[in-house]
């Protein structure tokens, strides 16, 4: 009887973990960002604050909602906000483009995502799109970002 209580246990348990992860909202990997609007290029190099992990080349690209919300100062819910990092290389004076690093990504759903000022924040490995980097349901991608509250936590702005 012993061993049947815990067989039944045990099932609940791993119901309830796959119905939790189920239910859990993930950002999707945005396919064909790089069709999106460029909002800008930014290179984190040795040194900066921020290097590990994300030195190397950003490239930033914005659904049309997420442009309105550059333009606007608030994100309506559906804004997609990626960043492509690659690593870099110097050559002849000039940078080049090396491997991806990771794809980060930024979706606008308040609804999903109350806890972390609306977004949900992915970030995929290399050129994976389905290898997930992070594992705090973007608590730590928040803590970085809640420092442009007054800018609907985004850092990119658009270039005149």
């Amino acid at each position: 009887m012993k061993a049947f209580q815990s067989l039944v246990v045990a099932g609940v348990l791993i119901l309830f973990a796959l119905t939790s992860e189920a239910n859990d909202p993930k950002v999707k990997y945005p396919d064909d960002y790089r069709k999106w609007t460029h909002i800008k290029t930014m290179l984190i190099e040795p040194g900066h604050p921020l290097e590990n992990p994300f030195q190397g080349l950003h490239h930033v690209y914005g659904n049309w909602k997420a442009v309105q919300g550059l333009k606007e100062g608030s994100f309506p819910d559906g804004s997609i906000l990626v960043f492509d990092l690659v690593e870099y290389n110097k050559s002849d004076h000039t940078i080049q483009e090396g491997e991806r690093k990771l794809v980060g990504v930024m979706e606008k759903n308040q609804s999903d995502f109350p806890s972390t000022g609306g977004w949900g924040f992915e970030a995929f490995s290399k050129n994976s799109k389905l290898q997930r980097i992070v594992s705090d349901r973007g608590k730590s991608c928040f803590s970085c970002h809640n420092s442009q509250k007054e800018h609907d936590f985004v850092f990119s702005k658009l270039r005149n």
